[in-house]
């Protein structure tokens, strides 16, 4: 019997290291707002995966740190900042595309180490790089998994 209460201690101890490992890798996101519509919607949750900045890719859904004051009144302090979900277009070594703000371009024309550039699918509704030039990469939480659904 104390056999079995030790090996059911061990599971539980097992389970709770798992789940706190877990938390720190994955988290779920709430959409808000319609910038990545149709491929998200307004209230649909993600599960997202916490990768290191050198493993982001083009094409990639990633969630960061809103880069700077993109509400009316906002702060340009990223600290506490809201999260946003953009889909990364270019990545350090490629090309900055024409559409970057004038003063967030570079001499040599290309993607700053350590920077991403970043667009709404919704581009009509998305507040992204064409208005606030690139982001740093460790702003992003992490890389879009796959959608869970909608919150009711």
């Amino acid at each position: 019997m104390i056999a079995v209460l030790i090996s059911m201690g061990g599971l539980s101890l097992a389970a709770a290291i798992a789940v706190m490992v877990l938390r720190r890798r994955l988290v779920v996101v709430s959409v808000s707002g319609p910038s990545m519509a149709p491929t998200l919607r307004h209230r649909d949750r993600v599960l997202v995966r916490r990768v290191p900045a050198e493993t982001l890719g083009k094409g990639d859904i990633v969630v960061v740190t809103e880069p700077g004051p993109c509400r009316a009144g906002g702060s340009a302090d990223t600290l506490g900042s809201p999260l946003v979900i953009k889909r990364v277009v270019a990545v350090a070594g490629d090309a900055e595309p024409a559409f970057l703000p004038e003063w967030a371009r570079r001499p040599d024309g290309v993607v700053g180490p350590g920077r991403l550039v970043v667009l709404g699918d919704n581009a009509d509704f998305s507040w992204d790089s064409r208005q606030f030039g690139t982001v740093r990469a460790e702003q992003v939480l992490g890389v879009v998994l796959r959608p869970l659904g909608s919150q009711i």
